[in-house]
């Protein structure tokens, strides 16, 4: 079409050419004043808006018979320049005869056409107002926004329409819908998406994730990369034979019942555990049985005030945490027994520690307040500068005052445990299959395996059929805690088993089941999942490997057990470390204590994924052994800040260690020998490894380092030696050293360089 201008077109059609203007400025138009042309896309909405205008007293003829002298103009313009002015004169004839009133004309004698791109107007369709509303659909004006009403009566034949200006919409594509797991290999993905694994890699290299066609990613990632790619996601959810299996579903509020507490006692060693334990059974004990009760199992059931409280009779915390370590929450409070004479003492603060890990309420309860050393105010004072505010001092902790031995304050003891039971609104359902945890499992030889479960929900029953762990069975016998054979047992109840196929370890949850084939088939799985694991040796936290396991989001808080030779490095160690905290990774020590690492702490590590820090100190041989079990990291230092320019480094992703330190063996200390010209000669018997005359060694007394250095000679007898090896003794003399003392440990050592 021609170029035409606004305000030839406004003289036409006797509009405003702003009014024009307003018009195109919603749909995109270059036009921006009178003298702009008119775009082929700008005469399509012109006309279409003022054909369903027609009823406002303009002649829609006159519009577009004026549009055919301005095309003429525009192709005379090509062959003659000097003809242009006549052709815009009569263009402005035309558009004041336009600009006279309007009269409506009906049927012209012959037709005009207007060429608007691939649309032909044949001006015979708009011989009235009616047949233009018929064509024209219902709707929305565009300037003011109102529904246009059809006006006329409907043609019985009138077939729906677009309307006739209106460009050909594009039919819009359909979305994929797409369900993703929690977990799902890269070429899996491209499969469900219909697309090329190529172009999902490129997309995951845009997100910044590095991954080939046989990696996989999280639900996270690949429902970003699904939507990006315009797909519709659902979380796939994969139902496992156990889910079927187990039924575990939630119970609601009106399905829960309250019941009762259990609770575990902890606290340093002859701090009087087993005395307050001994003592509140005695209580219990039905008048004019002789002689105390038989313990039975590892649980008990005691009663106060006709409420009944579950006491777990476990060796204090290391089984506390090792059934923690395995995902089992079972106690609901701990009782922390300290010693009024003795005060906190290290277990006191492991027992804390442990506390709070787990996050049970706690129970402070001051013992043997009858000695005449009682400094009762000094243990308050304690406990608080170990973050335990008791309730006197402003805190939220309760505190008695007992002497289990006389028999003191027991009965209010018991009362707190009930009243703290009471604010955590304890609940469980009783109508339901059973599950709990096992406590702990032995096998006897005339009943075959044993295992002591608490029921935690649901109710257990005789003849159930039990799962635990890799091991399943019917229930043949079921005993209480005082040794009764009993048919059932509700939530918050100890009872012993017997009829398991193997002895469950304690921490396993236990589940009852309808089927006994399909929760055997699960036993099987879950024996070859545990074969398969242990062929993939499992890897705690390295600072090694910390930046990859931050970088992939593994790691929000990183947990360091700090122990030295001297409280205050604890503290200063504590206080350092956890400043190197920052917005990608929290330090936190969960656990300080002065002394040898020890199997406790390897434990704790276990259980908290955290890596032990040493200051001055050595693991004893039970800890190295369970560290190697466990998994656990210890990292040995003499400089504080070397193990904080370590861990920053690590967390920065910045960790080269140069040299590793590798033991090569103990020897202990038998016999001293001192000679003037030499110096102390230890006669030492190698205990395990070897003892090298290239080792570096360091002497360690009662788990603290005391000296570091080179070996100045090694003896067999008279003649010098190489190396000695685990089971002879030998000679060692010390460069500059002679402070050695029988019962002393020299550890042999060397620093191997390690691969970059």
């Amino acid at each position: 079409m021609a170029k035409v201008r606004i305000h030839e077109v406004s003289k036409n059609i006797g509009v405003k050419s702003t009014e024009l203007l307003a018009l195109l400025e919603p749909f995109g138009s270059e036009a921006k004043n009178h003298m702009s042309t008119l775009s082929d896309m700008d005469m399509n909405i012109i006309l279409e808006h003022y054909t369903r205008l027609y009823d406002n007293g303009s002649d829609i003829n006159e519009l577009l018979r004026s549009l055919r002298p301005v095309k003429e103009e525009a192709a005379t313009d090509a062959k003659e320049d000097g003809k242009k002015e006549t052709n815009i004169a009569s263009g402005e004839e035309a558009a004041q005869k336009a600009e006279e009133p309007a009269k409506p004309k009906h049927a012209p004698k012959e037709p005009r056409y207007v060429d608007t791109r691939a649309n032909v107007v044949d001006l015979e369709k708009f011989e009235d107002a009616e047949k233009i509303e018929e064509m024209a659909p219902e709707v929305k004006d565009t300037i003011t926004n109102k529904q246009k009403i059809k006006k006329g009566p409907k043609h019985r034949d009138q077939v729906k329409r677009e309307p006739f200006f209106a460009k050909p919409q594009e039919k819009k594509k359909e979305k994929i819908q797409v369900s993703i797991p929690d977990e799902i290999v890269v070429g899996e993905l491209a499969e469900r998406l219909k697309t090329s694994p190529n172009d999902v890699i490129k997309k995951l290299m845009m997100a910044g994730v590095m991954a080939n066609i046989t990696q996989t990613i999280d639900f996270d990632t690949a429902s970003l990369i699904a939507e990006d790619m315009g797909a519709v996601v659902t979380r796939e959810i994969i139902i496992t034979a156990e889910d079927r299996l187990f039924n575990d579903v939630e119970d609601t509020t009106e399905q829960l019942l309250t019941r009762d507490p259990v609770v575990v006692v902890m606290g340093h060693v002859d701090h009087g555990k087993t005395s307050l334990l001994d003592t509140v059974r005695r209580t219990n004990v039905a008048a004019g049985e002789a002689g105390g009760i038989t313990q039975h199992i590892g649980a008990y059931r005691v009663e106060i005030n006709g409420r009944k409280i579950t006491f777990l009779d476990t060796p204090g915390h290391e089984a506390f945490t090792a059934m923690r370590a395995r995902g089992a929450q079972v106690t609901d409070i701990a009782i922390l027994v300290v010693a009024a004479d003795d005060g906190i003492m290290p277990q006191t603060i492991e027992a804390i520690n442990h506390a709070r890990e787990a996050g049970v309420s706690l129970i402070v309860a001051i013992n043997k307040i009858d000695k005449e050393n009682a400094d009762v105010e000094r243990v308050k004072r304690e406990l608080s500068e170990q973050n335990v505010l008791i309730e006197e001092w402003g805190g939220d902790t309760v505190c008695v005052e007992v002497s289990a031995k006389k028999n003191i304050n027991i009965d209010t003891l018991l009362e707190m445990v009930i009243l703290t039971a009471d604010m955590l609104e304890l609940k469980a359902n009783p109508n339901r299959n059973a599950k709990g945890t096992v406590i702990e499992s032995k096998i006897d030889k005339g009943r075959g395996p044993i295992a002591t479960v608490l029921v935690q929900n649901g109710t257990l029953k005789q003849g159930d059929i039990v799962v635990a762990g890799t091991s399943v069975g019917k229930i043949r016998i079921m005993t209480d805690d005082k040794g009764n054979k009993i048919k059932s047992a509700g939530p918050s109840v100890p009872v012993e088993i017997v009829g398991l196929s193997e002895a469950p370890e304690g921490g396993e949850l236990f589940y009852v089941v309808e089927d006994e084939r399909a929760a055997r088939n699960v036993v099987e799985a879950r024996k070859q999942k545990i074969k398969d694991e242990s062929v993939k040796a499992a890897s705690g936290v390295t600072l090694d490997d910390l930046f990859a396991q931050i970088s992939q989001g593994d790691i929000k808080t990183l947990n360091l057990i700090v122990k030295a030779d001297v409280q205050g490095s604890v503290e200063a160690v504590k206080q350092s470390l956890e400043k190197l905290s920052n917005e990608e990774v929290k330090v936190k020590v969960i656990h300080g204590g002065v002394g040898a690492i020890n199997e406790s702490d390897v434990m704790l590590a276990a259980a908290s994924n955290a890596i032990i820090v040493g200051f001055n100190v050595r693991p004893d041989s039970g800890a190295r052994t369970t560290a190697d079990l466990k998994k656990v990291e210890m990292r040995m230092y003499r400089v504080i800040y070397d193990a904080i320019d370590e861990i920053e480094a690590a967390m920065k992703g910045m960790l080269a260690p140069k040299y590793k330190e590798t033991v090569q063996g103990h020897a202990e200390v038998r016999q001293t020998f001192k000679v003037s010209s030499i110096g102390t000669i230890a006669g030492c018997y190698v205990t395990d490894g070897l003892i090298s005359r290239a080792s570096k060694i360091r002497t360690v007394r009662d788990g603290i380092v005391i000296y570091e250095g080179a070996i100045e000679s090694l003896k067999r007898f008279k003649d010098d030696a190489k190396e000695v090896a685990s089971g002879y003794e030998c000679g060692i003399s010390v460069e500059k050293f002679n402070d050695i003392k029988e019962g002393d440990v020299f550890e042999a050592f060397i620093m191997e360089e390690v691969e970059r």
